[in-house]
């Protein structure tokens, strides 16, 4: 079999197989809790917050078109980085996408558990979603079968994941057919379109869980190595797993804005999640569909369940990526050769899942830091794009961007100004995390470099903090939990234009033409 550059993934994934992993990993828990919050912060104008939130996803995929049909490596999302400004950008995205994915693990295991109690009871304690003692053991049970599908390899796991996703695919659809049955037009008029302005359409998709049900691209990526031709196949995959979950998602929160019965919205749109805190059963329940709540319940639990099994391979790729690139512990890059499978970064991401359900226990809890912390790791795909195109012109470029002067800083500017919306309450705190980080790495390697070296790693990696510490000054001016020295419009031009520049900065400033590093 055709290997990975540096260890023994096997590439059995197809083009089939790669859309399902792309369609199951962004089509997880998403659908089952986002609409009901999105409509409490945005109205029907939510399904407006869908549309932005989904072409600005497409637009970071084409940029991780060009990236992933040049450079197919294992944990791709860590290695483009790595490969374009050197091994602080490789720490910190390995730091932020490990913390991320593997939360992103227990989080679809606790939405699961929460439909499931539903129909099982006894599952969850209280009406925030904290889990019994038999909840927890259910969800530890869930992950140590997630851990062994896993364990067998590429081609168990794509297998299962095939057979889960198109299941996902049936239950939203009939849901989707059902309730435009019972649609209301007056609904989407009703207290006005947009009753809380633009704001509430841009809260939406940062902190409603909009970017959250979109960030589902790089698992494709994070098993690159294993698929079969892939300088075609991912491309492919990437467009059409995005363009049909942003498909799905509108017709979703359409029908569901529709079938709202009337008495819910007496007093506006502000609660919708509270009276229905399982939405799509709910609102079943409540029409009379009995059959359609028992499928979305069933359909609840093995959906987030499917989606956690691809972040479980994805996240263990993706340490085993941050191990190869130097950046963290060796022991991680260890192979089992017989499956193709990083048997150690495998029983770290199972670690690293099953704590995250300990401190956080419900849905809500993480999305906005993890919403935060993806698109960060997102934002590092154009500036490596751009840095690559100058850095190394001659690499070959299956798939090339057309208009990238344009694309690649537009989608740049898009995905912090998703992290500004996320707000001040979470990045108060998270990009002072992230400044430690960068001082605590940058001091270790300053050691261990001579001063040529350090000398060219400070030049490809300075504007990582500045763009830190410039987006943590702009969110607390601005008017999302800040302190609203900028309205909505103008804080949202000085974020993109402040992006724009970062932007050219990090493309100008990549590491040197190292024909090698595409090969390494």
């Amino acid at each position: 079999m055709p290997q990975d550059e540096s260890g023994h993934f096997r590439q059995r994934l197809g083009l089939f197989d790669l859309t399902m992993i792309g369609f199951g990993s962004i089509f997880g828990s998403g659908w089952l809790f986002a609409a009901a919050h999105v409509a409490d912060m945005a109205g029907p104008a939510s399904i407006v917050s869908w549309l932005i939130g989904g072409v600005a996803v497409l637009l970071i995929g084409l940029v991780y078109c060009e990236l992933g049909a040049a450079l197919p490596l294992a944990g791709s999302v860590v290695r483009y980085p790595e490969q374009a400004h050197g091994s602080t950008a490789a720490f910190l995205t390995g730091a932020m996408t490990t913390i991320a994915f593997s939360s992103l693990i227990s989080i679809e295991i606790v939405a699961a558990r929460q439909y499931a109690d539903a129909w099982i009871g006894g599952l969850t304690r209280n009406t925030s979603g904290d889990p019994t003692l038999a909840g927890w053991l259910v969800q530890c049970a869930i992950m140590v079968l997630l851990y062994a599908i896993n364990r067998r390899g590429i081609g168990s796991f794509a297998l299962i994941n095939n057979i889960v996703t198109v299941f996902k695919f049936l239950v939203p659809t009939l849901v989707v057919a059902l309730l435009l049955a019972y649609m209301h037009p007056g609904n989407f008029s009703l207290h006005g379109f947009a009753p809380h302005g633009f704001q509430g359409v841009e809260t939406a998709i940062s902190a409603g869980g909009v970017s959250f049900a979109y960030l589902g691209l790089t698992p494709i990526l994070s098993v690159a190595s294993e698929v079969r031709n892939p300088q075609r196949t991912i491309p492919i995959a990437l467009v059409a797993s995005i363009t049909l979950a942003m498909l799905v998602y509108l017709l979703l929160q359409t029908a569901f804005i529709g079938a709202l019965p009337s008495n819910l919205l007496t007093d506006g749109w502000n609660g919708i999640a509270t009276r229905l805190t399982l939405p799509f059963h709910d609102i079943a329940v409540q029409l009379g569909l009995g059959f359609l709540a028992i499928m979305v319940v069933l359909d609840a639990v093995l959906s987030p369940t499917g989606t956690g099994n691809i972040y479980m391979s994805a996240t263990a790729r993706v340490v085993y990526a941050w191990s190869k690139s130097g950046t963290f512990f060796p022991v991680f890059q260890r192979m089992n050769t017989e499956r193709g499978v990083p048997d150690k970064a495998l029983l770290l991401t199972f670690g690293l899942a099953l704590f995250w359900t300990l401190p956080f226990p419900s849905w809500q809890a993480l999305i906005g830091v993890v919403s935060s912390a993806l698109m960060l790791s997102y934002a590092m795909a154009p500036t490596s794009a751009a840095a690559l195109r100058r850095s190394q012109p001659d690499l070959h470029r299956p798939f090339r961007l057309p208009y990238f002067a344009v694309l690649s800083p537009l989608a740049f500017a898009i995905a912090s100004l998703i992290v500004i919306w996320t707000g001040w309450n979470t990045l108060c705190w998270l990009m002072p995390a992230l400044l430690v980080l960068t001082g605590i790495f940058m001091a270790t390697v300053r050691r261990t470099l001579s001063a040529a070296l350090w000398a060219q790693e400070l030049r490809s990696s300075l504007w990582m903090p500045v763009y830190f510490l410039g987006l943590l000054g702009l969110s607390w001016c601005g008017p999302f939990q800040g302190a609203g020295l900028l309205n909505h419009v103008w804080d949202d031009v000085a974020v993109a234009a402040f992006a724009l520049v970062i932007h050219h900065w990090a493309a100008t400033c990549g590491l040197q033409d190292q024909a090698d590093t595409a090969t390494a």
